[in-house]
């Protein structure tokens, strides 16, 4: 019996976590699209920053119930090991950028929002897709180097870069990884 309970223990260690939801994060992308479009309605500092913390939350929600869906259609548990392996990657660097988020905001260093939300989200998605599919990391390095790009261009191109990152890449991979993973 402890045989079967280490063999069993060994695969599941071994598995990826196939529930990231290609279609959803391609939802996520048409989402981040708009709101760069609404972000860019008004010239305020302020009206951008609500933009895109919305734009956040919505993202969440999508993602979030688009996993779960994904999930229950492949009868897999969503709170496997290699599930909650992809969670605790991904939470540290998320909960990082929402601090600095607040941090930055009340340093009133707006500027730098763009490149540190993309640098974080790109290391949680790294971190945490290293226990998913192999596409999965390959786009939070993009991600990264986005935020890197954002870091280093100048203030007015940050709506852009947001357009481009968070809603290209995620169309971009979400579109392969619905294709070659299902969903």
């Amino acid at each position: 019996m402890d045989d079967l309970r280490f063999i069993r223990e060994t695969m599941e260690s071994a598995a990826s976590f196939t529930a990231v939801p290609g279609w959803g994060g391609v939802m996520i992308g048409i989402t981040a699209l708009a709101a760069a479009v609404v972000a860019s309605l008004r010239p305020q500092v302020m009206w951008w920053v609500a933009v895109w913390g919305f734009e956040a939350l919505c993202a969440f929600a999508v993602g979030a119930s688009a996993t779960f869906w994904k999930a229950r259609k492949a009868q897999t548990p969503l709170f496997s090991r290699p599930g909650r392996k992809f969670v605790l990657g991904l939470f540290p660097p998320m909960l990082a950028a929402a601090v600095l988020s607040m941090v930055i905001y009340r340093a009133g260093v707006f500027n730098l929002l763009p490149g540190v939300w993309l640098l974080l989200y790109g290391a949680g998605v790294v971190t945490g897709g290293a226990y998913s599919v192999k596409v999965v990391p390959i786009m939070g390095l993009c991600f990264m180097f986005a935020g890197m790009v954002a870091l280093l261009s100048p203030p007015a191109w940050a709506n852009s870069i947001m357009a481009a990152s968070f809603g290209g890449l995620h169309i971009l991979f979400g579109t392969i990884i619905a294709r070659r993973y299902g969903g």
